[in-house]
């Protein structure tokens, strides 16, 4: 087993724990329908993070051409890891005693959220610099100006309450994550 496979099977386990999390926390919308109803801006953040990790297996077999793995770079893919599952876990709290159901979770938990997409941005930008330097100027200006309005974004997502904002926000970003790996991630070069 090379190394790429021998780190990716850790953080693969852990990125499987987020969607497991994600998928567990849906499915008890189905078996429980009465006991808690579902907040549509939360759940378009699910599905986000759903894709988000997805779209992270798929990103990242990017590293397996990087022949000089160090113990940095496998406890930064570690780390890129552990962010998404945070964010997978904390769109679906234990339980919701003390809230006023998703939607009253969902704005009283938003700087986590946000705090957590916006480290994803960070660690995202430093993992596309892991995978070289023609990676990074491969995808374009784009790529830059979109992580520094997500950044900009996602702070004032942590600051706000206002339920237009997030609404408008979820959908954005999830539209922007299916039209970047629908445009540019067709194949595996």
């Amino acid at each position: 087993m090379d190394m790429f496979n021998y780190v990716m099977v850790l953080a693969s386990i852990i990125i499987g724990l987020g969607m497991t999390h994600l998928l567990y926390g849906i499915a008890q919308f189905a078996q429980h329908p009465d006991r808690e109803k579902p907040y549509w801006v939360h759940l378009v953040w699910v599905a986000g993070a759903f894709f988000q990790a997805i779209f992270w297996w798929w990103w990242e077999f990017r590293l397996s051409a990087n022949t000089n793995w160090t113990f940095g770079l496998y406890l930064f893919v570690l780390l890129y890891a552990f962010i998404i599952y945070l964010r997978c876990a904390l769109l679906f709290p234990s339980d919701l005693e003390g809230y006023d159901g998703y939607r009253g979770y969902f704005y009283s938990r938003r700087v986590w959220l946000f705090g957590t997409a916006l480290a994803q941005v960070f660690v995202d930008l430093g993992d596309t610099l892991f995978k070289g330097w023609a990676h990074f100027t491969s995808l374009g200006i784009g790529y830059p100006i979109a992580s520094a309005t997500m950044i900009v974004l996602f702070t004032i997502a942590a600051i706000t309450r206002s339920e237009r904002y997030h609404g408008a926000l979820a959908v954005l970003i999830v539209t922007y994550q299916l039209y970047i790996a629908l445009s540019y991630y067709g194949t595996m070069q």
